[in-house]
């Protein structure tokens, strides 16, 4: 069980501005977290994520704003709030010429536990973690899926109230990703909150009980992933051709379908790997079949047609223009 924190809010922040020569990358950011949920925090690489993660985690110090975590002022008191914060960042911190039980063993006194209190916690988040049975192997036999669940098992060493997930499925397989899901989910069932960073907009959907979008240093959007997905409006028509060579013309023919249907400057998306585009469809199901005499009328003839909700995918696109894993900017 993690430290227990009582208060509403288990992360609060404020006003967080952060400027990097000419470049702001934050611009006045609030951010909270109820207390034993999940917060995603989106945006493209250069949205300004990173850089309030740093200063939520006392790795950074902002120009102006207020962050508290677990009741514990980040910036008047950096050393008690480390006290309370476990980090897992993108890339494993874990040494690879000793052992999973080594590490955590190690991890444990470099928070001050006595060696036979980090060895107990070692064997119980080996436990935890499905790591038992290569708890005495070096880290260099060790797959990625099984690194990431040691270095998010370290994180834990102390048993925080809040955690930070800095895009921690980054690199897996989907079996390694699925398993860390799982993992996230069982910490939160605990009672630990946690705030996650994502590019992966499917794991934001399926472990976030609210969304926070960044883009250009401001907080663009913020709600549940179905209110977000409801602010976007009206169905997606989704049609695949055979041919790359169609997708000009395929595209051109839904901007002035989108136009009969009422969606004013409709932004078609293309797809070219799968060679499928993706307009907005405000009548629905019920116009299922006008749908398919309209796309007759423009000689479009798809080799695969379906109607669907818009995703996170949608949403983000929405909002910032392009796709998540697209860099814009070099800050992060």
């Amino acid at each position: 069980m993690p430290n227990a924190f009582s208060g509403e809010f288990a992360v609060e922040a404020t006003g967080l501005k952060k400027t990097y020569g000419e470049t702001q990358a934050l611009k006045g950011v609030d951010i909270r977290v109820r207390t034993g949920t999940v917060l995603g925090l989106l945006g493209p690489n250069g949205a300004g994520k990173t850089t309030a993660v740093r200063i939520l985690t006392t790795l950074l110090k902002p120009d102006s704003g207020e962050a508290v975590v677990a009741g514990v002022d980040v910036l008047r008191d950096p050393n008690r709030a480390r006290e309370v914060i476990g980090l897992s960042g993108q890339y494993a911190a874990v040494d690879e010429i000793l052992t999973g039980r080594e590490n955590l063993v190690m991890f444990g006194q470099l928070y001050g536990l006595p060696k036979s209190v980090a060895r107990q916690r070692a064997v119980e988040l080996l436990a935890q973690f499905g790591l038992t049975d290569a708890g005495d192997r070096i880290l260099k036999t060790y797959s990625g899926g099984m690194r990431r669940r040691l270095d998010l098992a370290a994180s834990l060493i102390v048993a925080p109230p809040v955690l930070v997930l800095d895009e921690p499925t980054t690199g897996l397989d989907p079996r390694s990703r699925a398993d860390m899901w799982q993992v996230i989910e069982n910490l939160v069932a605990d009672g630990t909150t946690v705030l996650l960073t994502t590019q992966y907009l499917e794991e934001a959907d399926r472990l976030a009980h609210e969304i926070v979008v960044i883009d250009h240093g401001l907080v663009i959007a913020q709600g549940t992933a179905d209110e977000l997905k409801t602010q976007l409006g009206g169905e997606r028509l989704d049609i695949s051709v055979s041919e790359s060579t169609d997708l000009a013309e395929a595209e051109a023919s839904l901007q002035r379908l989108a136009a009969r249907w009422g969606v004013e400057n409709a932004e078609v998306v293309v797809e070219p790997h799968t060679r499928r585009l993706t307009v907005p469809y405000p009548a629905g199901s019920a116009g299922l079949m006008q749908a398919v005499r309209d796309l007759d009328s423009e000689n479009l003839h798809p080799t695969d047609f379906s109607l669907r909700r818009p995703t996170l995918d949608d949403v983000f696109l929405q909002l910032t223009g392009h796709a998540a894993e697209e860099g814009t900017g070099s800050y992060e």
